[in-house]
């Protein structure tokens, strides 16, 4: 989910309650905003109304560096069309242009070839929440935490690098954050506090801590367990370096009591 979708949905939480089927709807708005939208092309996913929906296109400029892109994972594929890191790389590049389809399908060859990877079944997992196919989502999900259970993290290389070319996350914190978060869009709120409690132990830096920390808080508040909610604030201090989820970083700057919230819904 983009940050600014994630600050637009938790504002109007603070300022006004919603009832659970209008935060599930504004929930599922928000995480499909930033990759979606209406228009001519091939429908990747449909909208809560049963629309077709279109990956929003990107620049000239960003589709040919990303064409580019993809052009060089898949001719590392066709070299070695069984090698795990080729399969990821390859759908992760598809995504990456919205063929969020192509990229399941690709996945799903992945896990064919690779059962034991717990690689497939994050990265497959996180697209089917893209297109809303949350079911889904969840199982591949809980698979990759069991392949993951017991064993060493790993950073997880960055497909868009952010500004100082540092990857902020890993593959156990990917996979509980999307594993919490598609338990979270379904209204299931206890599965999902119990994801996030693991992503929180592998959310090492500030950056990946911030965006943890807010979707813990606003499933603590879901939940009405507005005590653990605020102690969960309490590793957020106003110093933090932050280099990719500043909004994040803002929103609990609200939870907090630091910063406004009707100031920074119009500062978007």
């Amino acid at each position: 989910m983009s940050a600014e979708c994630s600050v637009l949905m938790a504002v109007s939480f603070v300022m006004r309650p919603l009832t659970m089927p209008r935060l599930l709807v504004f929930a599922f708005l928000a995480v499909v905003s930033s990759v979606f939208a209406a228009g001519q092309g091939k429908p990747e996913a449909r909208s809560l109304l049963g629309k077709p929906l279109v990956p929003t296109p990107p620049s000239a400029e960003a589709r040919a560096t990303l064409e580019k892109h993809l052009a060089a994972a898949r001719a590392d594929y066709e070299k070695d069309p069984g090698n795990a890191d080729s399969i990821i790389w390859l759908g992760r590049r598809l995504a990456y242009l919205g063929r969020y389809r192509d990229a399941i399908a690709t996945f799903s060859e992945g896990v064919r070839m690779h059962p034991r990877d717990a690689r497939m079944y994050r990265h497959r997992g996180h697209r089917y929440i893209t297109v809303r196919e949350l079911e889904n989502a969840a199982a591949d999900l809980s698979t990759a935490a069991e392949l993951v259970a017991g064993k060493p993290d790993q950073v997880e290389p960055d497909g868009q690098p952010n500004a100082r070319n540092i990857p902020t996350s890993t593959l156990n914190s990917n996979v509980y954050y999307h594993l919490a978060l598609a338990h979270y869009l379904r209204g299931e709120f206890e599965p999902s506090l119990k994801a996030w409690r693991e992503c929180e132990r592998y959310s090492k830096n500030p950056d990946m801590l911030v965006a943890t920390t807010h979707w813990l808080y606003m499933t603590l508040r879901r939940l009405d367990r507005v005590g653990e909610a605020r102690q969960a604030l309490e590793p957020i201090s106003t110093d933090m370096e932050i280099i990719e989820n500043g909004s994040y970083y803002r929103l609990l700057m609200v939870y907090k009591g630091v910063e406004k919230a009707v100031p920074l819904a119009e500062s978007l």
